[in-house]
């Protein structure tokens, strides 16, 4: 009798994502709440057809030579900069990703991070923790949506969704994207003026080569006089240190960010951590744990997703998620044109 192959999942997933192997592989899964280290997950997946990967992981070409069995990473993901699809191709493996599912509840949690922003919730919210509440006070005034201008740079899924749930708001959107794009109530700038005529800046991009530190000093210093900056996005789209000067300058108004520069673990030199002076007491800012994707019906879906791609393509099928064509002859076929 044919032994199953082994899949391993690097992360906690739900019940059903297991169930969803059974029959077809054998499972070896993270049961903690704490990412396996790298050097972990990758004795776990030494002898491993398939590979569920989720953020916390980093599959470089030094973690695919001591793989060699792999036959399919099944991210759980839409963003995959932290896996080195070529070395994949190289060595015959399918890459797959889970296009979709993400980008509502981004964009959702990028309105809910606007608002907080510009209206100072996280103030709000420790000044009665802390005094308690006597009543109404002539304080906190912010920003709010309607009546702004606001600036989405990057208008794929997450961005056209942004501007969607922004459409109820009364705001003027302009938007930024490298592909020319036209959209009802939408006005198509250069990045250069969505930066000078935003009052608050979204950012919508995935992490590439060319979008790594676009956000740097220059370009902050072309945003308007205190402007907010919004970044469901990814963190090293942002260079943090230049936000933290332009906070303590009162140049940038706010940073509400979902994700951080020192969680992109494929980008060579990554902080190690967040820059403190944007989680300072006191801070303009309004920070939350990468958690654009965490709603519970959402999550289970992804992780599903990414299961059934991988099953397929240990069948012998090409995933609808697949991002590349191994060149390597497997079991697994190209991808058609």
């Amino acid at each position: 009798m044919t032994e199953l192959p082994l899949v391993v999942l690097t992360n906690r997933v739900f019940p059903q994502t297991r169930a969803a192997f059974e029959g077809v592989a054998r499972v070896v899964a993270n049961e903690q709440s704490e990412p396996w280290s790298h050097d972990q997950v990758i004795e776990r997946c030494r002898e491993a057809a398939g590979l569920m990967a989720f953020m916390t992981d980093c599959v470089d070409r030094d973690f695919l030579d001591q793989c060699p069995n792999l036959k399919v990473i099944g991210a759980a993901l839409k963003g995959y900069d932290n896996i080195d699809v070529e070395a994949a191709s190289e060595r015959g493996i399918q890459v797959t990703i889970v296009p979709d599912l993400l980008t509502e509840p981004t964009a959702e949690l990028a309105i809910g991070l606007m608002i907080a922003l510009g209206r100072h919730v996280p103030a709000g919210d420790a000044g009665i923790r802390a005094s308690g509440f006597a009543g109404w006070r002539p304080q906190l005034y912010g920003t709010g949506i309607r009546n702004s201008t606001v600036g989405i740079v990057g208008f794929g899924l997450v961005g056209r969704a942004i501007a969607r749930l922004l459409s109820g708001f009364g705001c003027r959107i302009v938007a930024f994207d490298a592909n020319p794009f036209e959209a009802p109530g939408i006005e198509a700038a250069s990045f250069e003026n969505v930066l000078k005529l935003a009052d608050i800046v979204v950012l919508g991009l995935p992490l590439t080569e060319a979008t790594t530190g676009l956000i740097d000093a220059e370009a902050i210093g072309r945003m308007r006089h205190g402007a907010l900056l919004v970044n469901p996005a990814r963190g090293s789209l942002v260079d943090e240190a230049a936000v933290a000067d332009a906070l303590d300058s009162g140049h940038l108004g706010g940073y509400a960010a979902d994700v951080f520069e020192c969680e992109d673990w494929a980008r060579p030199g990554r902080p190690g951590a967040i820059d403190a002076r944007l989680t300072r007491p006191g801070a303009r800012t309004v920070l939350t744990p990468h958690i654009g994707s965490a709603v519970m019906s959402v999550r289970r879906e992804i992780e599903l997703s990414a299961a059934t791609s991988i099953t397929e393509a240990l069948a012998g099928k090409v995933p609808a998620g697949a991002v590349n064509r191994p060149t390597r002859q497997t079991s697994i076929p190209a991808l058609t044109k």
